[in-house]
């Protein structure tokens, strides 16, 4: 099973974008038949996806009991990790080291983000740095070995 880390805006896409590939990426989380992959989360990234859910432009378009339902049940199928090591190579966002200590933590495969740009490597120790549609090409590929 792979493990992945996902950056905030992937699920903000995702709950937005009914259909988009943000969406396809989470709804793997839920392949209950395939168990293809397993969300990584600390403390610190669930704290981000419930205050920028919780933000007023997103309020208006997204039902916020339907937010917290889901963000339970992502809670609930995934692996918690707890950072020991503090990551500080993300200059331009240094918000986002979150997401790499947690990828380190948990040794994960995969960190997928939409905001390519703010990772300037492709790769941290393990974990690949990829888009949405990058990692679904992978997991496609994995589903039809």
């Amino acid at each position: 099973m792979l493990k992945i880390v996902v950056d905030t805006n992937v699920v903000v896409s995702a709950l937005l974008k009914p259909g988009s590939k943000p969406e396809l990426v989470l709804m793997s989380l839920f392949d209950e038949e395939h168990k293809i992959c397993q969300l990584c989360l600390s403390d610190e990234i669930l704290t981000e996806y419930q205050r920028v859910l919780g933000y007023g432009r997103f309020r208006e378009y997204l039902d916020q009991n339907k937010v917290r339902r889901f963000l339970s049940q992502l809670e609930k199928r995934s692996a918690r990790m707890t950072p020991r090591v503090p990551v500080d190579v993300l200059k331009d966002d240094p918000s986002d080291n979150k997401f790499l200590e947690c990828s380190l933590e948990a040794k994960a495969d995969f960190l997928i983000t939409g905001n390519i740009k703010h990772f300037p490597f492709r790769k941290f120790h393990d974990t690949r740095v990829v888009t949405p549609t990058k990692f679904l090409e992978i997991i496609t590929e994995l589903l039809f070995e």
